[in-house]
């Protein structure tokens, strides 16, 4: 099974400590998002876990700990680094800061076992096509030499939107054609793979590779293992990615993007994080007397733990 780090919430950066205590106690419990009362517990035992699966915007606070979890664990971190300032993403680090620390974090990890993302593209009066253009440009000649592939996506426009980010000026066909030719040139000059992410749109032919961020392919290449044919679950439409579990909970994310899909408000990310215990197995809050705490499924995905010479050739 895969464990996934960071799908709702920005686990690494603010609750790093919390997610060490769980790896050291060997599990940590999932709130149900739907049914509150429902609570999984998820094994942390090595032997239990195919992937740790990683999503950030900041790894500094977790480097001290990622040669301990990256000995332990198979694990992929995407990092997540874009154009935007504090006017969208109020706490996260400058693109320069997060550049350093991806490279830092690279240089842990392996380059194989890092991707970058950029996403989602999102367009306001200051976020221009060209903005993007020239600020991915920057990122990608610092960046491509220690990331195993690009992923973007364009912004999603989620109902909250409408009232969380006003100023996003809507995609036309010809936008996103503009921005994916020039990424792929981009992405080309810089020896980059790059690929979209929850979308079925075509743009190979400006290549771009058109796959979903958690795939057997990204795994596979990650740590040298062959999986399952497994089917992809994808979350939403045009969502390629395999089943995996998450250990976060909803808002509880203290970056406040303003684009964020996992936090209904940012005042209620700041309420709820107060509640969190890094010694409990629950990210926020504590297990309650009306709970039903049940046992995970934890099916392995894997089928062969090691690939020949002729398969990692293939998957570089």
């Amino acid at each position: 099974m895969i464990v996934n780090v960071g799908g709702r919430t920005d686990i690494v950066n603010y609750y790093s400590e919390w997610l060490m205590n769980r790896i050291k106690e060997g599990y940590a419990y999932s709130r149900n998002p739907l049914f509150q009362n429902n609570v999984s517990q998820i094994s942390l035992k090595p032997e239990n876990v195919d992937f740790l699966m990683f999503c950030s915007k900041n790894y500094k606070p977790i480097l001290k700990y990622m040669k301990e979890i990256n000995e332990t664990y198979r694990i992929i971190c995407h990092y997540t680094i874009t154009a935007y300032g504090k006017d969208v993403e109020p706490n996260v680090p400058s693109i320069d800061d997060s550049i350093d620390t991806l490279i830092k974090l690279s240089k842990i990890v392996g380059k194989e076992k890092v991707l970058w993302r950029y996403d989602p593209i999102l367009l306001t009066k200051h976020y221009i096509i060209q903005k993007h253009i020239e600020t991915f440009r920057y990122m990608a000649e610092k960046i491509s030499p220690y990331v195993q592939r690009c992923i973007f996506s364009f912004v999603e426009m989620y109902k909250k939107l409408e009232y969380n980010m006003p100023e996003i000026i809507p995609f036309t066909s010809e936008d996103k054609i503009l921005i994916v030719r020039e990424l792929g040139k981009i992405a080309k000059e810089n020896h980059l793979y790059i690929q979209t992410c929850g979308t079925d749109e075509n743009y190979e032919k400006y290549g771009i590779h058109l796959s979903g961020c958690t795939t057997t392919e990204i795994l596979e290449k990650a740590n040298h293992v062959k999986y399952k044919n497994i089917k992809a679950k994808g979350m939403r439409k045009g969502c390629h990615c395999i089943p995996s579990r998450d250990i976060g909970a909803y808002d509880t994310c203290l970056n406040g993007c303003k684009y964020c899909y996992a936090n209904k408000r940012p005042d209620l990310a700041q309420e709820n994080a107060k509640l969190h215990d890094k010694h409990s197995p629950l990210l926020i809050g504590n297990v309650n007397k009306t709970d039903k705490i049940t046992t995970a499924k934890q099916n392995s995905f894997i089928k062969e733990f090691s690939i020949n010479k002729e398969e990692q050739i293939r998957l570089i």
